[in-house]
């Protein structure tokens, strides 16, 4: 770039301050009260420390599921109790800021249970669990009523699910029908599903109807509440292991749409939220074609059935497993949660916010330094996740409550952006007003762009509107130009 006039060098072009956090390259930043420095958009998230939900019995790492009971406003957690016989076991708690207090635990059925999953039937007002029970893994569902005054749960008969073997099972209510989607891999590996109607404390089914032909793993369901469908999501071992979706109907005999891959990857511990603020499915999952990275993808549902994705987006740069995910509707952000085997499968997290058809990530951050296989659900009560989560030491059941932090953005505290990568509590320089960064990436020169609430540029201001400076090439922008 020309540069006309005398030129006295950038000295006053940049400023140097101790990183509260880690900064990444060509980043942009704000300036903290106590005048360090943090990459902007990045939540202030907190997270309580361990607390023992399971008593003195140990639980499964994979066998957990959890929901949150809107009526009631209480979170019910569902695991394996290893210390007896293995059985599937239900307890309710109310969730404070700091702390659950619980009920008494609960047996489901007096057998040992495997593949939970569960949802909230709002109609009924009742928490519905599907499982497989035995050795055989017979399929079931079962009706659960939670009573808010001693924080205990009582359950009608369980109904079978299918006519053999149901693992896997994802539950989920479509409120435009006050029917819950059964989906599940029947005794002939193939991508199943059933709806359900909820009637006092009983479940009944309607017609089975299978929608892949090939071998269907690691399956995860979301209702869509825009377009009043259930998205299913799974690895099709039929075709390489492959992500792939399909949109649902719960009609008496559900129905799916043609299969649609998600990526051009493989796709295992798939988990799926809905975005009710953009009106987005996204679809978390381990890349097992990229060296096991944990990647998310967000999905978009047609009027006509069909569903589309954009880019996938690596959130963990190592092998994550025990993924789960949840939504905070009212800071518009998806929290997942996953065993970071990069780091002794420690209990990691990070905060995603959608925009159009992309993702975009906080840095990961440690909830738990053992090894953390847990699930997650959203208290809207009170707005925070819970995580349950089986402690590596003792596998003992284990709780910890996650507070959402607001985006850290305000309309004076952005100051430039960084020239390079700087470690927690490092000395680092911020290129500010009139100074050129050089670490970007497709930019538009000519194109003014403006700081996102999740800290990336825009070409369109956010709230608040924060102007970060106009782009000179793809990669150089003028800072607060």
């Amino acid at each position: 770039m020309k540069t006309i006039g005398r030129d006295f060098g950038d000295t006053a072009r940049k400023v140097y301050a101790v990183a509260s956090g880690a900064l990444g390259n060509g980043k942009t930043v704000i300036v903290n009260s106590d005048g360090t420095v943090t990459e902007a958009g990045g939540p202030a998230q907190a997270v309580t420390n361990a607390a023992t939900f399971s008593g003195s019995n140990q639980i499964d790492s994979t066998s957990q599921a959890s929901v949150f009971d809107s009526n009631s406003n209480r979170i019910v957690l569902i695991y394996r109790d290893n210390s007896n016989s293995f059985y599937g076991t239900a307890i309710v708690g109310t969730v404070s800021n700091s702390s659950i207090s619980f009920g008494t635990a609960v047996v489901i059925e007096s057998a040992q249970l495997n593949y939970f999953d569960a949802d909230f039937d709002s109609n009924s007002n009742k928490v519905v669990i599907g499982y497989s029970s035995g050795s055989g893994n017979q399929g079931k569902g079962i009706v659960g009523t939670v009573d808010p005054s001693d924080n205990s749960i009582s359950f009608g008969s369980a109904t079978n699910t299918s006519n053999g073997i149901s693992v896997q099972q994802s539950v989920t209510f479509d409120s435009s029908t006050n029917k819950l989607a059964f989906i599940y891999r029947a005794s002939n590996n193939r991508l199943t599903g059933r709806t359900a109607t909820v009637s006092g404390t009983s479940i009944s089914f309607g017609n089975e109807a299978s929608f892949d032909d090939d071998n269907s793993t690691d399956i995860s369901a979301a209702f869509d509440s825009n377009r009043n469908r259930v998205v299913v999501a799974y690895g099709d071992q039929g075709n390489s292991g492959r992500g792939a979706a399909r949109v649902i109907t719960t009609d008496s005999t559900p129905n799916a749409s043609s299969e649609v891959q998600f990526g051009s990857a493989n796709a295992d511990e798939t988990a799926t939220v809905f975005d009710s603020n953009s009106n987005k499915i996204v679809i978390a999952y381990q890349d097992t074609a990229n060296s096991e990275f944990g990647t998310a993808v967000v999905g978009t549902v047609a009027a006509n059935n069909t569903i589309s994705f954009g880019t996938p987006v690596v959130f963990e740069s190592a092998t994550a497993q025990n993924i789960d995910i949840c939504f905070n509707p009212d800071l518009n952000q998806v929290l997942i949660i996953y065993a970071d085997e990069g780091n002794s499968n420690a209990g990691t997290a990070v905060v995603g916010t959608v925009s159009e058809t992309s993702i975009s990530f906080t840095s990961p951050f440690v909830w738990y330094t053992g090894s953390g296989k847990g699930r997650v659900s959203y208290d809207t009560n009170i707005n925070k996740a819970v995580i349950s989560y089986q402690d590596g030491s003792g596998n003992l059941g284990k709780y910890r409550i996650y507070t959402f932090g607001a985006p850290n953005l305000t309309s004076e505290n952005y100051i430039g952006i960084t020239p390079s990568a700087y470690p927690d509590g490092a000395g680092a320089e911020i290129q500010t007003k009139g100074a050129v960064n050089e670490e970007q990436s497709g930019l538009t020169a000519g194109q003014s762009y403006f700081v996102q609430t999740d800290g990336t540029l825009g070409t369109t201001a956010g709230d608040p509107s924060v102007f970060a400076g106009t782009a000179v090439s793809a990669t150089k922008i003028i800072v607060k130009g």
